[in-house]
């Protein structure tokens, strides 16, 4: 037998400070303890939901972004399973009880993915998201050069939803260790749902108008300052968000937000288009303070990357945020919907 102890979230949790970032400071470690029970709290949450999900035979696998077509492509489980004939021996991080047994893993390679939908020649690496939020991206030179798959079996038995199934992010670390310290264990992505070439142009939904990029840019842009809640990728310290607000959004959708109202945030995780559990930002949140949505970063101005969970990222001045919902500061956005 053996443990899987780790759930991406927390693992991405205990890893907010991005070496691309270039920031000095770092967390405290009561900070860092804190994180690492509210992870472990949620993410026995997460496996207590999953195992009694019963949508595991509808699941879908979806490659978007910057690929031949532009266009997304949905792959069905059994489409995947067809594919699924690349098979690797690798040690498994989250395996805990028997660190060094080797698994067979058998799944689908992601070259080969990519061969399919084609990939844009300015596109350096794809993002690899979850059905919790979670995401890892790896290189795209890395993705060409070794066998790392979707894999959808271990050791000749299907990936449980409590063991990060059905599909589980793999890396050929024991034939390639290399791979182990570019990749550790964080990267080792469970019940992924999206793969991401490159990044995806602003498609933004708001009531029944779609905005693109330069659609957005002449709405009023504005800036906020905060500690951002999005964890992964994103420095530990303040960080500069420019955006649009959400009620200037609204308003150039030709939308009225009831005064008892709210907006409802959808994202490209299932996690942010629960309908039991949605993002649900009061009218009077919405009027009173800068909820923003967020498609630049930094002093720079930088467009926010799939690695940082952009385009479009959901972003909350201090009059706005609420630390018990983490959920709030929602990545990939894609919809509003204003309702009652």
């Amino acid at each position: 037998m053996h443990s899987f102890m780790y759930i991406p979230l927390a693992l991405g949790m205990l890893n907010i400070v991005a070496p691309l970032t270039g920031c000095t400071s770092r967390p405290t470690s009561a900070e860092l303890d804190a994180w690492s029970q509210e992870a472990i709290a949620q993410n026995a949450a997460i496996i207590a939901n999953l195992q009694s999900d019963k949508s595991k035979n509808d699941w879908q696998f979806v490659i978007q972004g910057q690929t031949s077509t532009n266009q997304p492509v949905v792959l069905s489980l059994s489409k995947l399973e067809a594919l699924a004939t690349t098979t690797i021996q690798t040690k498994e991080p989250h395996n805990t009880n028997t660190p060094n047994a080797i698994f067979n893993f058998r799944g689908v390679s992601v070259s080969t993915l990519l061969n399919e939908v084609g990939v844009a020649p300015t596109v350096r690496e794809v993002t690899f998201v979850a059905r919790d939020g979670f995401r890892a991206t790896v290189s795209l030179a890395d993705l060409r050069q070794y066998p790392i798959i979707i894999a959808l079996e271990r050791n000749g038995t299907k990936i449980s939803r409590s063991e990060g199934g059905p599909l589980y992010l793999v890396f050929p670390q024991t034939q390639f260790p290399q791979l182990q310290q570019k990749y550790p264990d964080r990267f080792w992505a469970f019940y992924l749902t999206d793969m991401v070439v490159g990044t995806e142009p602003i498609q933004l939904k708001v009531g029944s108008r779609l905005f693109n990029a330069a659609a957005l840019e002449k709405l009023p842009q504005t800036t906020i300052e905060e500690a951002v809640g999005y964890r992964i990728g994103w420095p530990a310290d303040k960080v500069k968000l420019h955006g649009v607000r959400v009620q200037d959004a609204i308003a150039s959708a030709g939308l009225t937000l009831p005064q008892n109202g709210a907006v409802i945030v959808r994202g490209k995780s299932p996690l942010y288009r629960d309908p039991a559990s949605p993002i649900r930002l009061k009218a009077s949140d919405v009027k009173r303070c800068d909820i923003l949505l967020a498609t630049h970063w930094g002093d720079e101005r930088l467009p926010i990357p799939a690695k940082m969970g952009g385009p479009v990222t959901l972003a909350l001045s201090s009059a706005c945020q609420d630390q018990a919902d983490a959920r709030r500061w929602a990545t990939f956005v894609e919809e509003l919907e204003v309702t009652q």
